[in-house]
């Protein structure tokens, strides 16, 4: 499973992806927002630190307004992905960036029904927000599932992405239904290193060397 990080702060961008687990970087106006910077050079910036795909959002919600606005978007650097919202005048712009080439990211999933459509309007990424359900009483997991299954069912070459991903268990739920792709904050992807006998480990280690008196430098 592919790991984004879901952020617009440039030094945890970095600092993830100097271990290596990076594979790409999702955006949206409230990330920029929340980020203090300017959203064209904030998204070359983050583009320039990451190989992987870029999702940087439009923000028109008209067909033909979308399309100017992807076409400013992705001169900004080759991995840039255009992403759009699950609406029939998003729809319509995923068709027409994708049939050009262009990488597209149908985000604000909420069913299996409009997974479906973003899988034939030919997405390359659709994000599920599982996070979003899970706040209103309803299993997050069971729509990923459910997109798996139909995904499959058809052979779509469409991505899930599973989005608004709060904690460990969500990523190791993904990854057991075979998510392709998991974008989480930093924090969520740093937490996944932690376990308790992981640092009690450490700490024995570390206690039985200092018995030695020795150093390797």
């Amino acid at each position: 499973m592919k790991f984004f990080a879901d952020t617009a702060e440039i030094a945890d961008i970095k600092d993830l992806a100097a271990t290596g687990l990076l594979d790409g970087v999702t955006t949206n106006p409230s990330l920029i927002a929340k980020s203090g910077r300017d959203f064209m050079e904030v998204t070359k910036e983050i583009c320039d630190i990451v190989d992987g795909p870029v999702s940087a959002e439009v923000v028109a919600l008209d067909h033909e307004t979308m399309m100017k606005e992807a076409e400013v978007l992705r001169k900004i650097a080759d991995n840039v992905c255009i992403k759009v919202p699950l609406t029939i005048d998003g729809l319509k712009t995923c068709k027409a960036l994708t049939s050009d080439g262009t990488m597209v990211n149908v985000t604000l999933c909420f069913s299996a029904t409009q997974a479906l459509l973003a899988a034939k309007a030919g997405a390359t990424f659709v994000s599920p927000f599982v996070g979003r359900h899970d706040d209103n009483g309803v299993d997050g997991m069971d729509l990923i599932r459910d997109i798996r299954l139909i995904y499959d069912n058809y052979a779509f070459a469409t991505e899930i992405l599973v989005a608004s991903v709060r904690h460990v268990t969500h990523v190791l739920e993904s990854a057991r239904i075979g998510a392709d792709v998991m974008t989480a904050p930093p924090a969520v992807i740093k937490n996944l290193v932690k376990h308790v006998l992981t640092d009690k480990g450490i700490e024995g280690f570390m206690a039985d060397w200092a018995k030695t008196g020795q150093s390797i430098l």
